[in-house]
């Protein structure tokens, strides 16, 4: 099997489609199993009720099947488009001909909507429907409004269109991604500043890169460099990234998921035209991130609302920003927004890094996202979801936090209490739970990569991989392992053929003293955050054992991060955990729990509603319970107490009802 395309010139590595590359087994292939049965389904029986949510029948009324209004946010277009991405991406691993044939009919009903020149936005044909009818004289006008996210909701039609066309070969919906990037490039020859305007979360930026490639048309490509140019022609601010041209930004600020999107799509853009100067912008952007602006946990965007951090000496002229990255190490806990979007979007611009570079760095943070913030989104079950990834939350709050929505399309009463914040099946702002489906149905991509230099393993998990390069050399390998709860990996060749393949084994930047032997015999390992290079002639039965130990290790944070200050978090491999108040004994509060320097943390098998993974057992020190909630108090003369109890993975919080947890606890001496 070879790999997914041809193009990616400039990039060291190509990306592994399904065919090359599976999560067969293990953590991963249990993940790849629950979406596969759980969330993809699950999502659809939500997206198509309409008492649920409007995403399908907005596209019924737009096509004049059924009386309406549309409902919903003006981005939920993009929504449909995503779990519609989610269901191919389905299709391409585990075919399905019921739901083959309703992707089909869907993308028929998508197509039937958009206008002859490529637009397509559902309130706007819905509201034209109705002017014509008389029924109405709302707004009709596309690109009227910034925030209609019509060129996002574009950018996604244009990403499913490809997808479906790459895996079932149909031309439906890919005719609709060339008719919708007609229309874009339209805007940018003739109404650039238009464009500008409404480049809201740029899904389009990497959208056209995808159709350029399975097209091979470069007037695609040529879009792309044009949506850069649009961009630096206008006059915006950080909320959508456009107060500076991109090559003079220096630091990431402003809307996360609109940042990550951009810089991804950015990264397509440089894989195909090999402009040194943009990659550059883009590893000094990158490295503000990772190392000012990062959560422990992979969680991107720490501010529920901020300002454009020091965008302008002038108070007045300084912008609100929502969900945004703020200063360097401005990292709250309870209050953290950590979009699951903008995670997301950090995996998506990570691994174009990845493949234009070779550098492990980034699939090193590609891993502490996926085991961490990206998990922690959906439920064990996989059929509830979080906008938020706070890294603490208590009770009683004197404030609401942000809540994306309820189970029904319609206004609740105000949110509950914080300490009720859980996962919830369906979410009026719907943006993230197609968007955690299709980026766990698409997982196997992440798996691994092929380069001119050989095959090059970024994750560990439970895979199968299976390539054939250039010059006819052929690797089969299959993964066996307990990753993440276990450090020892085992590669079997299942087949070899040709010239002998190198292989490249990521060596996480979190370890230390990891070993590695072919058929018993050692092999010298690289430093941690690299890869160790592996040369032979493979043959059918050679064993690959990579053992990467696990201690416990607790960490601090940068002496800037003030939250953290004089706290610790506990990492086993790539695994954060975090102490939950339903593991704390009765009449012990989460503020009254303190990690013991020098106390042992065991690692134990256990479950939490019914799925396996492994806790860590220790004794706290159980500090004194404040008198009362006054602002300030004096700290008390009694002795601390010991009690016992163990954390839990960070992606596990919350499973088990309303409760408290931390990520990060005081330290006690």
């Amino acid at each position: 099997m070879t790999a997914t395309t041809a193009t990616r010139a400039h990039a060291r590595l190509r990306p592994l489609g399904a065919e090359s590359a599976r999560w067969s087994s293990g953590f991963w292939g249990g993940v790849h199993e629950r979406t596969r049965d759980v969330t993809i389904p699950q999502i659809w029986s939500s997206l198509s009720d309409p008492a649920v949510s409007p995403g399908l029948a907005n596209f019924r009324i737009a096509a004049g099947l059924e009386e309406g209004s549309h409902l919903g946010p003006p981005f939920m277009d993009g929504d449909f488009y995503k779990w519609l991405e989610a269901a191919i991406a389905r299709l391409e691993t585990d075919p399905d001909p019921e739901l083959a044939a309703r992707v089909e009919d869907l993308a028929g009903l998508i197509a039937s909507v958009q206008r002859e020149d490529g637009y397509l936005h559902t309130p706007t044909i819905i509201s034209t429907r109705h002017q014509a009818l008389r029924e109405t004289q709302g707004p009709v006008e596309a690109l009227a409004d910034r925030f209609h996210f019509e060129t996002y909701n574009l950018g996604h039609l244009i990403t499913a269109g490809v997808k479906h066309y790459e895996v079932t070969g149909s031309t439906t919906l890919l005719d609709a991604a060339k008719k919708a990037a007609g229309f874009l490039e339209d805007l940018a020859t003739n109404k650039p500043l238009e464009l500008a305007r409404s480049a809201i979360c740029p899904s389009h930026y990497m959208a056209v890169v995808d159709l350029y490639r399975a097209t091979g048309d470069e007037r695609y490509l040529r879009l792309s460099e044009a949506f850069v140019r649009v961009r630096d022609d206008f006059q915006g601010g950080d909320d959508n990234q456009d107060r500076l041209p991109v090559r003079e930004q220096t630091v990431v600020a402003g809307h996360a998921v609109r940042a990550n999107y951009l810089y991804a799509g950015l990264a397509d853009l440089v894989a195909e035209t090999g402009d040194d100067e943009l990659t550059a912008v883009l590893e000094r952007l990158w490295q503000d991130v990772v190392d000012t602006k990062l959560y422990i946990t992979g969680g991107a965007g720490a501010l529920y609302d901020g300002a454009s951090p020091d965008g302008s000496p002038w108070q007045d002229q300084i912008s609100r920003v929502h969900q945004a990255y703020g200063r360097a190490y401005q990292l709250p806990h309870t209050t953290a927004h950590n979009e699951s979007c903008a995670n997301i979007g950090l995996i998506l611009w990570g691994e174009r890094m990845l493949s234009l570079t070779g550098d492990a760095r980034y699939a090193d943070v590609i891993e502490q996202v996926a085991f961490n913030s990206l998990l922690s989104s959906i439920s064990l079950a996989g059929s509830e979801y979080l906008y938020t990834n706070p890294l603490r939350q208590v009770r009683d709050l004197p404030y609401p936090l942000r809540r994306p929505g309820d189970t029904a399309i319609h206004p609740t009463p105000p949110p509950p209490p914080s300490d009720e914040r859980l996962r919830e099946s369906y979410l009026s702002c719907f943006c993230c739970p197609p968007n955690i489906a299709r980026t766990l149905a698409r997982f196997h991509e992440r798996a691994a990569s092929l380069g001119d230099d050989g095959l090059y393993l970024h994750l560990y998990g439970g895979s199968s991989v299976d390539v054939t390069t250039d010059d006819g050399g052929r690797l089969a390998l299959r993964e066996d392992s307990d990753y993440p709860w276990s450090g020892e990996l085992t590669f079997t060749v299942q087949d070899a053929a040709g010239p002998g393949t190198p292989l490249h084994l990521r060596i996480p930047g979190w370890s230390s003293g990891a070993t590695l032997t072919v058929n018993g015999d050692e092999v010298a390992v690289s430093e941690p955050g690299t890869y160790t290079r592996v040369e032979r002639e493979w043959r059918e039965g050679d064993v690959i054992a990579l053992a990467l130990p696990m201690p416990v290790r607790v960490l601090r944070a940068h002496r800037l991060a003030e939250e953290a200050t004089n706290q610790v978090a506990v990492r086993r491999g790539p695994v954060v955990y975090c102490l939950e108040s339903t593991d704390l004994p009765g009449g012990v509060a989460l503020e009254q729990a303190a990690l013991r320097r020098g106390q042992g943390l065991t690692p134990v098998e256990a479950e939490v509603t019914g799925t396996r993974i492994v806790a860590l057992e220790t004794e706290i020190a159980v500090l004194p319970k404040p008198t009362d909630d006054a602002l300030y108090d004096d700290l008390g003369e009694a002795e601390p107490s010991t009690a016992k109890t163990r954390l839990v993975p960070y992606f596990a919080w919350g499973n088990r009802g309303a409760g408290e947890m931390s990520v990060w606890l005081p330290l006690a001496w």
